[in-house]
């Protein structure tokens, strides 16, 4: 790293303080600071969405698996979400915008008052934000890591550096910052990951080398499944995939609320969906091509990074740090905004419900809470090493978690589960974590399989079964909130359709 390099660094982070300025002429209330006053257009959710589905550990976690493994990690990880993303577009992402829609919404948990009950709500509030606090420490551990590489900082000035910037954008601008943001930083990531892969193929020999990396690396690493990777644990994923990027990652879901209408958020869906399909293969690349130019790496999480630095003329560094860095500020930002959203729209007014009315107040509770949430990330991420490292935080716990959380508000989406009641969510979600923590403590040995599909499994089959077993009618307001999400149609007010917009929902 040189002049050039940190010059492009500041030029990236100037280009970010701009669009936060841009962005906080547009936040007058919670409902621009949440959901973009409903305005966002289709291709910037579609292009946010994908940013903010995955960070830095790309470049650190995913890219020793690459090292290591080959091409499993395209199909364990990014092929299974485009067709996820792509079931989402018909099932799941036009109901947030409808919702929005009918009943005002501003946070993805705020439903569940009506949909089940406040209690069924405060639980799977309390409990997703606990989760996402640790999901987003560990995406802080990796950016330490590259930074760390790159400049030599010391891994806690690089969580700090991170964390600053986030935490400025994230406070002023809110979703309009985040989404404005992620679409620069796509630009970046874009340019920057084509030059990488044209050093590469300069190294190699020249491009039709890049085809011949297969002949070159061990067989192995052309196996789709493999351990731990097995095919129980692709298929678990897909579930999980299926639930996360579809609304259960809370800050996936603001995207689509965010859409002006159900058709602009299927749109979004099916953009972020070729997205995941094919620009995953053009990151992964000089991934799988590292075993060739670094042979034997140590560790090879810094596999990555190290051929940047030693591929790439000076500039050109600062080009690839910078876009390696954009994806953790896109997820962990998203992430921060829709954590404050559920703290501030669902959690505080059942806390204190005279003191964070919704208004002014709500808006400069969203700023504290934001700022606050950040801060306990950042320590989180100091210690990510007490937790089994990067990797173990983002696979097993999130993924192990992640599903009992979102079972309950995903399908009760859907109105072919309107049966299934407050009963069945809690249920659900209780079994659900508590397989998680008796595969995962109780059980050594079991594989990393076993781990993540154990406790999504049981709590969707604990979910269904209660509501094919359940007797009592289901309520006039949950039937109404249903048949809504069902078509687009105009903008109605909330109580034209029978549908609570306060925290009142009891069934």
């Amino acid at each position: 790293m040189n002049l050039f390099d940190y010059l492009v660094m500041a030029l990236y982070a100037l280009m970010i303080v701009l669009i936060t300025f841009w962005a906080m002429r547009r936040v007058g209330s919670t409902k621009d600071f949440f959901a973009a006053g409903g305005k966002m257009p289709w291709w910037l959710s579609g292009v946010s969405h994908h940013m903010s589905g995955y960070s830095a550990a790309v470049f650190v976690a995913y890219a020793a698996v690459a090292y290591q493994a080959g091409i499993t990690i395209y199909f364990w990880w990014a092929f299974p979400i485009a067709v996820a993303v792509l079931l989402g577009a018909a099932i799941f992402a036009p109901r947030w915008a409808r919702l929005r829609v009918h009943m005002n919404i501003e946070s993805p948990m705020e439903y569940l008052a009506t949909r089940y009950n406040v209690p069924t709500q405060q639980v799977l509030a309390w409990s997703g934000v606990l989760l996402k606090v640790f999901d987003v420490g560990a995406k802080w551990a990796a950016i330490a890591i590259i930074i760390n590489v790159f400049t030599g900082f010391n891994p806690l000035m690089g969580i700090l550096i991170a964390g600053a910037l986030s935490l400025f954008y994230s406070v002023m601008g809110g979703l309009w910052a985040d989404a404005c943001n992620d679409f620069g930083q796509f630009i970046v990531q874009f340019v920057a990951a084509i030059v990488m892969v044209i050093a590469v193929a300069i190294h190699l020999g020249g491009f039709s080398e890049l085809i011949h990396i297969w002949d070159r690396l061990p067989p192995q690493h052309t196996v789709i499944v493999q351990e731990p990777y097995s095919l129980g644990f692709i298929l678990a994923y897909f579930i999980i995939y299926t639930l996360s990027y579809n609304g259960g990652t809370w800050n996936l879901a603001q995207r689509f609320i965010a859409s002006p209408g159900g058709k602009e958020a299927r749109k979004a869906a099916l953009l972020s969906a070729v997205l995941y399909l094919i620009w995953p293969l053009v990151l992964f690349w000089p991934m799988w091509a590292a075993p060739l130019l670094f042979p034997d790496l140590a560790d090879p999480s810094r596999s990555y990074s190290l051929m940047a630095m030693s591929l790439l003329p000076n500039g050109l560094i600062g080009l690839v740090l910078v876009a390696m860095f954009t994806h953790t500020l896109s997820m962990t930002s998203s992430d921060t905004n829709a954590i404050t959203a559920v703290v501030t729209r669902d959690i505080l007014p059942v806390l204190f419900p005279t003191r964070f009315a919704h208004g002014k107040p709500s808006l400069l509770a969203a700023r504290v809470t934001t700022a606050l949430f950040i801060s306990i990330t950042l320590l989180i991420a100091l210690n990510a090493g007490r937790f089994g490292g990067i990797l173990s935080l983002l696979i097993v716990w999130f993924g192990g978690l992640v599903g009992p959380i979102s079972i309950p508000m995903l399908l009760g989406l859907l109105p072919w589960f309107r049966r299934c009641g407050p009963a069945a969510a809690i249920a659900s979600w209780a079994v659900g974590v508590t397989t998680f923590f008796v595969v995962k403590f109780l059980l050594p040995g079991g594989s990393t399989a076993l781990v993540v599909a154990a406790p999504v499994l049981s709590s969707l089959v604990i979910f269904i079964t209660l509501g094919l077993l359940r007797r009592s009618p289901v309520s006039v307001e949950v039937d109404t909130l249903l048949n809504a999400l069902n078509q687009d149609g105009p903008a109605s007010q909330p109580e034209n359709i029978g549908i609570p917009v306060s925290h009142r929902g009891t069934h």
